[in-house]
């Protein structure tokens, strides 16, 4: 039956789809026992999602001697990392922000990084006995209203402006039909770079690999405080850990810190998950493994499975007042569901009888340019990572190097791209941030909907979305 805003399946879930079948590929195992008394290692991770896992292995295998224990307040995979969309893709879709934000040489970096990324990720998906539903055929952007348009001729005007022109490939509508057919879709772009994965399960490998590295990980143990020093003693409900260098992975949480709030603000995406339809899949010609978007702001992005079910994001979910990384909004915004639901019929019309096995919502920590960032705290031996801004599987593996090298004290290429050297501009402080944010987020969308009708946002929403642009901001603007 098809889903309708009224529809239960539509009300978020706490858990994926993703996660809960990960976890049955395992045979629904215990989670690792919680930290009890103390310990004393040379390194101490926070977080065992993608970056605290990738940071593990990279230190395991640069320094197989190091100590390492990472705890995880849940099961590992069960946050952001088993909670997205599964498109693996680096930067070159985002060279023209990055120009504008970097300089064209280190925009270029920063895209090359991601390229290498891939390479690695895409080793480690298909080592044998991993089954990670690695699919690799590149990564389509779409236009999906006239005024999405301009931005395909600004991605390939900058990537061969750049001299990469290979990086992006201007598709006509046709062309694009030949991927994927929709009556939605105006033109496209096509990004050789990219694939789809399972996210849940490459979180689940990973923790499998760092396990058979040598790291100790303890789940179901949150960190309840940091006494910084020489060495650093982190605090747990059962135990402590005493640590030379502490790397902290959690996501949106850092936003709460003095050092990282004024540089992040937390944001929210949205997904659901049809039930297997291969046979729509197959009548919209959708025969190959790309990942696909729309040119939004606050865009849909949608891929399918290798049982022929369809996942359909929306990254337009609310904006939480002040870093809180536990606003029930995050997670359980009915709104942000239909929002979800609306793209899926209008994007792929195909679905519209199919039911929705669930959705699932998550927060989004989103940096004043859009990019990730790793950084030391000044004078101690405490290192973090987070910033990615909706745009985390392949970077995460960048955050793995780059706190690594940020650990071992090593300047390497990792440690030197602008992830780790540039300068973050500052957001407004609250409650201008928030309320702000939340402004620019209702004109922005209101205009985003009104153009897919063919009409023109209100005026006061044309004026909301435009607030970015006239302050000189980085994020949102249109």
């Amino acid at each position: 039956m098809p889903a309708s805003p009224s529809d239960p399946t539509l009300v978020p879930a706490e858990r994926s789809w993703w996660f809960d079948d990960a976890l049955a590929a395992e045979g629904n195992p215990a989670p690792l026992p919680a930290l009890s008394g103390g310990t004393q290692v040379d390194v101490a991770i926070v977080g065992g999602g993608y970056t605290g896992l990738w940071t593990a292995l990279a230190l395991k295998e640069r320094a197989p001697s190091l100590t390492i224990a990472l705890i995880e307040a849940s099961l590992c995979g069960s946050g952001a990392s088993g909670k997205n969309g599964g498109k693996v893709h680096g930067y070159w879709a985002s060279l023209a922000g990055m120009e504008a934000n970097l300089g064209a040489d280190a925009a270029l970096a920063v895209a090359r990084a991601g390229t290498r990324a891939q390479d690695a990720i895409r080793r480690f998906a298909t080592s044998p006995g991993r089954d990670v539903w690695w699919r690799e055929a590149g990564n389509l952007c779409v236009s999906a209203s006239p005024a999405q348009d301009a931005r395909i001729a600004t991605m390939v005007a900058t990537a061969r402006r750049l001299g990469v022109p290979d990086s992006a490939q201007a598709l006509s509508a046709d062309e694009v039909a030949l991927r994927c057919k929709s009556p939605a879709f105006r033109a496209g772009i096509f990004l050789p770079e990219g694939a789809n994965v399972h996210p849940a399960r490459l979180a689940r490998a990973l923790r499998s690999a760092a396990l058979a590295a040598g790291v100790t990980i303890y789940e179901k143990t949150p960190m309840l405080g940091l006494d910084a020093g020489t060495p650093n003693r982190l605090r747990t409900p059962a135990g402590q850990i005493i640590a030379r260098d502490v790397v902290l992975a959690t996501n949106i949480a850092l936003a709460r810190l003095p050092e990282i709030r004024p540089h992040v603000s937390v944001f929210s995406s949205y997904a659901l998950m049809t039930a297997p339809a291969p046979e729509q899949v197959a009548a919209a010609c959708w025969t190959g493994d790309e990942g696909i978007a729309d040119l939004r702001m606050f865009l849909h992005y949608f891929r399918k499975t290798v049982d022929g079910r369809v996942l359909m994001g929306s990254g337009s979910g609310p904006i939480a007042y002040g870093g809180d990384a536990a606003a029930a909004a995050l997670m359980r915004d009915n709104a942000s569901a239909e929002r979800a639901l609306r793209g899926l019929r209008r994007l792929l019309p195909g679905f519209a009888d199919i039911g929705i096995t669930r959705a699932w919502g998550g927060g989004i920590d989103v940096s004043s340019d859009r990019l990730p960032f790793f950084r030391t705290l000044p004078g101690r031996r405490i290192h973090y990572g987070c910033g990615y801004s909706g745009h985390g599987v392949n970077p995460t593996y960048m955050g793995g190097q780059c706190l690594a090298s940020l650990v071992l004290g090593v300047k390497d290429d990792w440690s030197s791209l602008p992830l780790c050297t540039r300068g973050l501009p500052a957001l407004p402080p609250e409650p201008l941030r928030t309320l702000g944010g939340r402004l620019i987020r209702w004109g922005i969308i209101g205009c985003e909907e009104a153009e897919e009708r063919g009409e023109r946002g209100s005026a006061p929403m044309r004026a909301a979305a435009a607030i970015p642009r006239l302050f000189g901001l980085r994020i949102g603007t249109r």
